[in-house]
Formats: C-alpha cells, structure tokens, sequence
C-alpha cells in the first residue's frame, strides 16, 4: 500500500486553514468559469458557423445566374452576402468583445481568487470529492496519476 494512497498530490491538498465553505465557494467559481469556457466555445461555434454560411452564399449567388435568375443572385448579393449580423459587427467582433468585457475579466478574477484564497491550488473541491468517491485498493480507482491504489 502507497504512504499515499487516500492523499491528493500537494497542489490538489487544501491549504491549512481553508474551510469547507471555501472550498466549496472556490469550486463553485471554477465550475463557473468552466460554464462560461462552454459558452464560449458555443461563440465560437456561431462564428465558424456563420462565417460558413456566409462564404456558402457565393456558391449560391453564383447558381442562381447560371440557373437564369441574375435578379435573385443580385438580392443575395447585396441584401444578405457580407451583412452585419447585429449592428455594426461581424461575428469575429461578437468574439473580441466578449473576451474583452467578460471572460478575460471573468478569468482573472477566478485566477486571483484561487491564488489569494488557495494558495494558487486549483480544484480542490473535485480533488476531495474523488477522495470520497473512489473505492480504496482498486487499481481504476487510484488517488493518484503516480499510485497504482
């Protein structure tokens, strides 16, 4: 049996002092910040998606003249081809701007918290609910990336 079995690696240990309530305050923020990573990616969806769509039109545009109908080519062209999905802003502008008001401010704030709060020790919360979770002894099971129990 491993000395360290039934014990996180040290930056996943709590630091001394740290309650239970920041523990969970700190898992809270992180699981809060990974809820906005999603969100993001599903910006980024949007983007890449439009874009997509966007650069399909040409296609569009350009059978609709082959196909004997320059007016409807003409009306893609000019009405949807290029267009400003909100006001003023393509979607790579959607993008900075969430990056720049939120989840850059949103990042830092949770880093400096979990360095101030937590010695710098992310998922601490995860780090003791495995600990509680796993069954002792089984080899899937083990506490540790360096521990076969």
């Amino acid at each position: 049996m491993s000395a360290h079995e039934n014990v996180p690696d040290d930056a996943h240990q709590r630091p001394e002092g740290l309650s239970d309530t920041m523990v969970e305050a700190l898992g809270a923020l992180s699981k809060a910040l990974e809820t906005t990573e999603r969100a993001r990616g599903h910006l980024y969806s949007f983007h890449q998606l439009t874009g997509t769509a966007d650069l399909e039109l040409d296609r569009a545009v350009e059978l609709l003249r082959k196909a004997g109908h320059p007016d409807w080519a003409d009306t893609v062209q000019t009405e949807i081809l290029g267009r400003n999905v909100i006001p003023g802003h393509w979607t790579f502008q959607i993008v900075e701007a969430y990056d720049a008001t939120y989840y850059e401010p949103f990042k830092q704030l949770e880093r400096a918290a979990v360095n101030r709060l937590a010695e710098g020790r992310d998922h601490l919360y995860e780090a003791e609910l495995k600990e509680t979770r796993r069954t002792t002894g089984h080899p899937a099971h083990s506490s540790r990336p360096d521990s076969a129990t």
